[in-house]
């Protein structure tokens, strides 16, 4: 228990101060005034109830909910289908695709997104130029994806699909080899063709692991704050403002620190209550947390 107090100490120093000092800012008026002051009061649950009967906050939340099914859906299916992909390559193509994924992995999502901003920009973007190369969309030398809502999303969906695969990819992959051969070539001798020797064996050891990445694609998602905002600060408008950066706007644009703590706690109760479910799900199909 001694050995581990100093660790302890770190992590409530680190992890649970600034919770609870989250916490106790929701239930108060902490604005830009308090910056210079210091002065604040308490205000119970006003926050919280502005919050909920606020329709800005509710649009955001259902935007971020459709924004991350769609990120997860296609990470986790794209992820899949890669982690497969490895299963049949030989030795030293398996190698290579390896090592581009973890680079990929391994690219700072700051650094990764300002490299795609530049990538999507009107004018001299080389996604731009390829498309007008392909002459099937006409003139796209011009266009400009972050101030059109459906564009503007495709571009983010793209950067956090692309950063999000190599995790699951080989998290899976790893998964994948553990499966029984023998289990597979029964199955083949059965006549079940390659598709249902996957979905039925294959997927059932899978479960587990692909629970676990889909969950934590889900938090991370539904978290994301960064590429949005690099790439198109949450416009045009409020179109890809996501609860991230609804939370950023209200609480370091607005100086609401209060309702943008308040936001968070609400956030985070959210993110739990999908952990508690994870879980409990764990728990029902019998595997060790």
């Amino acid at each position: 228990m001694w050995l581990l107090s100093p660790a302890g100490l770190v992590l409530a120093v680190v992890t649970l101060a600034p919770i609870g000092f989250l916490v106790f800012t929701s239930f108060t008026d902490y604005n830009q005034r308090t910056l210079f002051t210091g002065v604040y009061s308490g205000v119970g649950f006003a926050q919280y109830s502005e919050l909920l009967g606020s329709g800005a906050f509710w649009v955001s939340l259902l935007r971020t909910v459709i924004f991350t099914v769609a990120m997860v859906a296609g990470s986790v299916l794209i992820g899949m289908g890669v982690s497969h992909l490895l299963t049949r390559l030989g030795r030293a193509w398996r190698y290579t695709v390896t090592v581009v994924l973890i680079v990929a992995w391994a690219m700072p999502n700051v650094a990764s997104s300002l490299v795609w901003n530049w990538m999507f920009q009107p004018g001299y973007g080389v996604i731009n130029w390829l498309l007008g190369q392909l002459r099937i969309f006409g003139d796209t030398a011009g266009l400009n994806w972050a101030q059109d809502p459906a564009l503007a999303y495709v571009s983010i969906w793209l950067l956090i699909v692309w950063q999000a695969v190599p995790f699951i990819a080989l998290t899976l992959n790893a998964a994948e080899t553990q499966v029984p051969p023998e289990y597979q070539e029964a199955a083949r001798l059965d006549g079940a063709g390659e598709l249902a020797v996957y979905r039925m064996i294959t997927l059932q050891h899978l479960r587990p692991t692909l629970l676990l990445v889909t969950i934590l694609s889900v938090i991370w998602d539904y978290n994301v704050f960064n590429q949005i905002w690099l790439v198109s600060r949450g416009g045009p408008g409020d179109a890809t403002s996501t609860l991230g950066v609804f939370t950023y706007k209200t609480a370091f644009v607005g100086f609401r620190i209060g309702q943008g703590a308040a936001i968070s706690v609400v956030t985070t109760l959210l993110l739990l209550g999908l952990t508690a479910f994870y879980i409990r799900n764990l728990l029902k199909s019998g595997e060790d947390l």
